[in-house]
Protein backbone atom coordinates (compact mmCIF):
# COMPACT_ATOMS: atom_id res chain seq x y z
CA UNK A 1 0.00 0.00 0.00
CA UNK A 2 1.22 3.51 -0.78
CA UNK A 3 2.79 5.00 2.36
CA UNK A 4 1.63 8.46 1.35
CA UNK A 5 -1.74 9.06 2.95
CA UNK A 6 -3.69 12.00 1.57
CA UNK A 7 -5.23 14.52 3.94
CA UNK A 8 -8.70 13.33 2.96
CA UNK A 9 -7.82 9.70 3.62
CA UNK A 10 -6.22 10.59 6.94
CA UNK A 11 -9.33 12.48 8.07
CA UNK A 12 -11.58 9.64 6.90
CA UNK A 13 -9.62 7.05 8.82
CA UNK A 14 -9.28 9.19 11.92
CA UNK A 15 -12.96 10.09 12.13
CA UNK A 16 -13.91 6.54 11.18
CA UNK A 17 -11.68 5.17 13.90
CA UNK A 18 -13.24 7.50 16.43
CA UNK A 19 -16.75 6.46 15.43
CA UNK A 20 -15.78 2.81 15.51
CA UNK A 21 -14.26 3.14 18.98
CA UNK A 22 -17.35 4.96 20.22
CA UNK A 23 -19.62 2.30 18.80
CA UNK A 24 -17.53 -0.49 20.28
CA UNK A 25 -17.82 1.12 23.69
CA UNK A 26 -21.62 1.06 23.62
CA UNK A 27 -22.26 -2.52 22.64
CA UNK A 28 -21.01 -2.37 19.07
CA UNK A 29 -17.89 -4.25 20.11
CA UNK A 30 -19.89 -7.36 20.99
CA UNK A 31 -22.03 -7.11 17.87
CA UNK A 32 -19.07 -6.61 15.51
CA UNK A 33 -17.05 -9.43 17.03
CA UNK A 34 -19.61 -12.08 17.98
CA UNK A 35 -22.74 -11.46 15.92
CA UNK A 36 -22.11 -9.96 12.48
CA UNK A 37 -19.10 -12.22 11.88
CA UNK A 38 -21.54 -15.16 12.05
CA UNK A 39 -24.45 -13.74 10.03
CA UNK A 40 -24.09 -15.35 6.61
CA UNK A 41 -25.51 -13.40 3.69
CA UNK A 42 -26.30 -15.62 0.69
CA UNK A 43 -26.57 -13.29 -2.29
CA UNK A 44 -28.15 -14.43 -5.55
CA UNK A 45 -27.55 -12.82 -8.94
CA UNK A 46 -28.47 -13.28 -12.61
CA UNK A 47 -25.74 -12.93 -15.23
CA UNK A 48 -27.04 -12.32 -18.75
CA UNK A 49 -24.64 -12.26 -21.69
CA UNK A 50 -25.05 -13.12 -25.38
CA UNK A 51 -21.75 -15.03 -25.37
CA UNK A 52 -23.08 -17.63 -22.92
CA UNK A 53 -23.89 -20.82 -24.90
CA UNK A 54 -27.54 -21.84 -24.85
CA UNK A 55 -26.65 -25.13 -23.16
CA UNK A 56 -25.47 -23.17 -20.14
CA UNK A 57 -28.79 -21.42 -19.55
CA UNK A 58 -29.55 -21.82 -15.86
CA UNK A 59 -25.98 -22.83 -14.94
CA UNK A 60 -25.27 -21.98 -11.28
CA UNK A 61 -21.89 -20.95 -9.94
CA UNK A 62 -21.37 -20.55 -6.20
CA UNK A 63 -18.43 -18.45 -5.02
CA UNK A 64 -16.94 -18.44 -1.55
CA UNK A 65 -13.80 -16.64 -0.50
CA UNK A 66 -11.46 -15.46 2.26
CA UNK A 67 -12.23 -17.92 5.04
CA UNK A 68 -8.95 -17.11 6.84
CA UNK A 69 -9.34 -20.29 8.87
CA UNK A 70 -7.51 -20.09 12.18
CA UNK A 71 -7.81 -16.38 12.89
CA UNK A 72 -11.49 -16.23 13.85
CA UNK A 73 -13.24 -18.51 11.37
CA UNK A 74 -13.17 -22.12 12.58
CA UNK A 75 -13.59 -25.54 10.99
CA UNK A 76 -16.98 -25.92 12.68
CA UNK A 77 -18.20 -22.88 10.71
CA UNK A 78 -16.72 -24.28 7.50
CA UNK A 79 -18.57 -27.55 8.08
CA UNK A 80 -21.91 -25.72 8.29
CA UNK A 81 -21.00 -23.63 5.26
CA UNK A 82 -20.33 -26.72 3.15
CA UNK A 83 -23.78 -28.07 3.98
CA UNK A 84 -25.34 -24.75 2.94
CA UNK A 85 -23.43 -24.60 -0.33
CA UNK A 86 -24.41 -28.16 -1.23
CA UNK A 87 -28.07 -27.33 -0.54
CA UNK A 88 -27.77 -24.63 -3.22
CA UNK A 89 -26.98 -27.41 -5.75
CA UNK A 90 -24.28 -25.52 -7.66
CA UNK A 91 -23.07 -26.70 -11.04
CA UNK A 92 -19.67 -25.09 -10.42
CA UNK A 93 -17.97 -23.99 -7.20
CA UNK A 94 -15.18 -21.42 -7.12
CA UNK A 95 -12.95 -20.34 -4.23
CA UNK A 96 -11.14 -17.04 -4.72
CA UNK A 97 -8.32 -17.34 -2.20
CA UNK A 98 -7.14 -16.92 1.41
CA UNK A 99 -8.14 -20.28 2.82
CA UNK A 100 -5.91 -20.10 5.91
CA UNK A 101 -4.98 -16.94 7.77
CA UNK A 102 -1.51 -18.26 8.65
CA UNK A 103 -0.41 -21.57 7.05
CA UNK A 104 2.31 -21.93 9.69
CA UNK A 105 -0.32 -22.44 12.37
CA UNK A 106 -2.51 -24.98 10.61
CA UNK A 107 -3.87 -27.91 12.56
CA UNK A 108 -6.22 -30.57 11.28
CA UNK A 109 -5.07 -30.56 7.67
CA UNK A 110 -6.58 -33.98 6.95
CA UNK A 111 -9.91 -32.91 8.45
CA UNK A 112 -9.90 -29.79 6.30
CA UNK A 113 -9.27 -31.83 3.16
CA UNK A 114 -12.05 -34.24 4.08
CA UNK A 115 -14.48 -31.37 4.64
CA UNK A 116 -13.68 -29.55 1.40
CA UNK A 117 -13.94 -32.85 -0.45
CA UNK A 118 -17.63 -32.97 0.48
CA UNK A 119 -18.38 -29.92 -1.66
CA UNK A 120 -20.28 -31.20 -4.70
CA UNK A 121 -20.42 -29.58 -8.14
CA UNK A 122 -20.98 -31.73 -11.26
CA UNK A 123 -19.03 -29.37 -13.56
CA UNK A 124 -16.06 -28.84 -11.29
CA UNK A 125 -14.52 -26.98 -8.38
CA UNK A 126 -11.93 -24.28 -9.09
CA UNK A 127 -9.63 -22.13 -6.96
CA UNK A 128 -6.89 -19.50 -7.11
CA UNK A 129 -4.22 -18.29 -4.70
CA UNK A 130 -4.76 -15.42 -2.28
CA UNK A 131 -1.96 -13.54 -0.56
CA UNK A 132 -2.40 -15.50 2.68
CA UNK A 133 -2.02 -18.75 0.70
CA UNK A 134 1.57 -17.80 -0.17
CA UNK A 135 4.60 -17.24 2.01
CA UNK A 136 6.88 -19.79 3.66
CA UNK A 137 5.64 -23.24 2.80
CA UNK A 138 2.08 -21.92 2.43
CA UNK A 139 2.08 -22.05 -1.36
CA UNK A 140 2.76 -25.78 -1.45
CA UNK A 141 0.45 -26.49 1.48
CA UNK A 142 -2.46 -24.66 -0.12
CA UNK A 143 -1.87 -26.44 -3.41
CA UNK A 144 -1.84 -29.78 -1.63
CA UNK A 145 -5.03 -29.08 0.31
CA UNK A 146 -7.02 -27.81 -2.65
CA UNK A 147 -5.95 -30.50 -5.09
CA UNK A 148 -6.55 -33.28 -2.55
CA UNK A 149 -10.01 -31.77 -2.00
CA UNK A 150 -10.86 -32.07 -5.68
CA UNK A 151 -10.32 -28.43 -6.67
CA UNK A 152 -8.63 -27.46 -9.91
CA UNK A 153 -6.09 -24.86 -8.74
CA UNK A 154 -5.60 -22.38 -11.58
CA UNK A 155 -2.21 -20.67 -11.63
CA UNK A 156 -2.09 -18.34 -14.63
CA UNK A 157 -3.97 -20.97 -16.59
CA UNK A 158 -7.43 -21.79 -17.91
CA UNK A 159 -9.67 -24.79 -18.49
CA UNK A 160 -12.90 -25.36 -20.41
CA UNK A 161 -16.13 -26.51 -18.83
CA UNK A 162 -17.72 -28.73 -21.45
CA UNK A 163 -21.29 -29.94 -21.83
CA UNK A 164 -22.48 -33.05 -23.67
CA UNK A 165 -23.89 -30.89 -26.49
CA UNK A 166 -20.36 -29.71 -27.27
CA UNK A 167 -20.75 -26.19 -25.86
CA UNK A 168 -18.25 -24.79 -23.38
CA UNK A 169 -17.32 -21.85 -21.22
CA UNK A 170 -13.80 -21.17 -19.99
CA UNK A 171 -12.56 -20.51 -16.47
CA UNK A 172 -9.22 -18.74 -16.14
CA UNK A 173 -7.32 -18.09 -12.94
CA UNK A 174 -4.36 -15.89 -12.07
CA UNK A 175 -1.90 -15.77 -9.20
CA UNK A 176 -2.19 -13.37 -6.29
CA UNK A 177 -1.12 -9.75 -6.89
CA UNK A 178 0.75 -9.18 -3.61
CA UNK A 179 2.88 -12.28 -3.08
CA UNK A 180 2.42 -14.07 -6.38
CA UNK A 181 3.11 -13.36 -10.04
CA UNK A 182 -0.18 -12.85 -11.86
CA UNK A 183 -0.01 -13.27 -15.62
CA UNK A 184 -3.30 -12.61 -17.38
CA UNK A 185 -1.80 -13.15 -20.83
CA UNK A 186 -0.61 -16.65 -19.88
CA UNK A 187 -3.98 -17.45 -18.31
CA UNK A 188 -5.78 -16.50 -21.53
CA UNK A 189 -3.35 -18.19 -23.90
CA UNK A 190 -5.46 -21.32 -24.50
CA UNK A 191 -8.88 -19.65 -24.51
CA UNK A 192 -10.39 -19.78 -28.02
CA UNK A 193 -11.63 -16.59 -29.64
CA UNK A 194 -15.24 -15.81 -28.87
CA UNK A 195 -15.49 -18.05 -25.80
CA UNK A 196 -17.37 -16.84 -22.74
CA UNK A 197 -14.63 -16.51 -20.13
CA UNK A 198 -14.76 -16.18 -16.35
CA UNK A 199 -11.60 -14.92 -14.65
CA UNK A 200 -10.82 -15.80 -11.03
CA UNK A 201 -8.53 -13.24 -9.41
CA UNK A 202 -8.14 -12.86 -5.66
CA UNK A 203 -7.30 -9.18 -6.16
CA UNK A 204 -10.24 -7.21 -7.59
CA UNK A 205 -8.19 -4.23 -8.75
CA UNK A 206 -6.57 -6.42 -11.42
CA UNK A 207 -9.87 -6.02 -13.24
CA UNK A 208 -8.45 -2.93 -14.94
CA UNK A 209 -5.70 -4.78 -16.87
CA UNK A 210 -7.95 -7.84 -17.24
CA UNK A 211 -10.60 -5.79 -19.01
CA UNK A 212 -8.29 -5.35 -22.01
CA UNK A 213 -8.62 -9.11 -22.68
CA UNK A 214 -11.72 -10.89 -24.03
CA UNK A 215 -13.00 -11.67 -20.52
CA UNK A 216 -16.68 -11.17 -19.78
CA UNK A 217 -16.83 -11.81 -16.04
CA UNK A 218 -14.35 -11.59 -13.16
CA UNK A 219 -14.86 -13.00 -9.66
CA UNK A 220 -12.70 -11.69 -6.81
CA UNK A 221 -12.47 -11.46 -3.03
CA UNK A 222 -9.66 -10.02 -0.87
CA UNK A 223 -11.42 -6.81 0.20
CA UNK A 224 -13.70 -8.32 2.88
CA UNK A 225 -16.02 -5.53 1.80
CA UNK A 226 -13.83 -3.28 3.89
CA UNK A 227 -14.65 -5.57 6.88
CA UNK A 228 -15.57 -2.49 8.94
CA UNK A 229 -17.74 0.10 7.22
CA UNK A 230 -18.56 3.43 8.77
CA UNK A 231 -21.89 5.07 7.85
CA UNK A 232 -21.38 8.01 5.46
CA UNK A 233 -17.65 7.19 5.23
CA UNK A 234 -17.56 3.70 3.76
CA UNK A 235 -14.80 1.14 4.38
CA UNK A 236 -12.42 2.05 7.17
CA UNK A 237 -9.39 0.42 5.52
CA UNK A 238 -9.03 -1.54 2.28
CA UNK A 239 -6.02 -3.72 1.43
CA UNK A 240 -3.68 -3.20 -1.51
CA UNK A 241 -5.24 -4.25 -4.82
CA UNK A 242 -8.75 -3.89 -3.35
CA UNK A 243 -8.79 -0.12 -2.95
CA UNK A 244 -10.70 0.75 -6.11
CA UNK A 245 -13.18 -2.13 -6.21
CA UNK A 246 -14.45 -3.04 -2.74
CA UNK A 247 -17.69 -5.01 -2.97
CA UNK A 248 -20.46 -5.99 -5.32
CA UNK A 249 -20.80 -5.37 -9.06
CA UNK A 250 -18.73 -3.08 -11.29
CA UNK A 251 -18.59 -2.56 -15.04
CA UNK A 252 -14.96 -2.26 -16.11
CA UNK A 253 -13.04 -1.47 -19.27
CA UNK A 254 -13.77 -0.07 -22.70
CA UNK A 255 -17.50 0.57 -22.97
CA UNK A 256 -17.75 -1.21 -19.59
CA UNK A 257 -17.36 -4.51 -21.39
CA UNK A 258 -16.35 -6.68 -18.40
CA UNK A 259 -18.43 -7.35 -15.30
CA UNK A 260 -16.59 -7.62 -11.98
CA UNK A 261 -18.04 -9.02 -8.78
CA UNK A 262 -16.19 -8.54 -5.47
CA UNK A 263 -17.23 -10.96 -2.75
CA UNK A 264 -17.05 -9.80 0.90
CA UNK A 265 -15.66 -13.19 1.94
CA UNK A 266 -16.35 -15.18 5.09
CA UNK A 267 -13.60 -14.69 7.65
CA UNK A 268 -11.74 -11.79 9.16
CA UNK A 269 -8.07 -10.85 9.35
CA UNK A 270 -6.00 -8.43 11.44
CA UNK A 271 -9.10 -7.37 13.40
CA UNK A 272 -11.73 -9.93 14.48
CA UNK A 273 -14.63 -7.64 13.59
CA UNK A 274 -17.19 -7.05 10.88
CA UNK A 275 -19.48 -4.06 10.84
CA UNK A 276 -21.96 -3.40 8.01
CA UNK A 277 -20.05 -5.96 5.98
CA UNK A 278 -21.62 -9.37 6.53
CA UNK A 279 -19.87 -12.60 5.53
CA UNK A 280 -21.01 -13.64 2.07
CA UNK A 281 -21.54 -16.58 -0.23
CA UNK A 282 -22.60 -15.57 -3.74
CA UNK A 283 -24.63 -17.54 -6.28
CA UNK A 284 -24.66 -16.59 -9.97
CA UNK A 285 -27.14 -18.04 -12.44
CA UNK A 286 -26.16 -17.59 -16.09
CA UNK A 287 -28.45 -16.88 -19.03
CA UNK A 288 -27.87 -16.08 -22.66
CA UNK A 289 -29.69 -13.11 -24.19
Amino acid sequence: MNDKVTRRTFIKRTVGGFLTAAGMGTGGYFYAREIETRILDITRHRIINDKIPGGFNGLKIVQFSDTHIGFQYQLSQLEKLILQINKMQPDIIVFTGDLLDDPRQITGQNKLVAMLSHLKAPHGKFAVYGNHDHGGYGSDLYKQIMEQSGFNLLLNSSVPVNLLDGSSVWIAGIDDAILGKPDIEAAMKEVPQGAFTILLSHAPDLADPASSYPIQFQLSGHSHGGQIQIPFFGPLVTPPFAEKYVEGFYSVGHEESMTLYVNRGLGTTRLPFRFLSQPEVAQFTFYTK
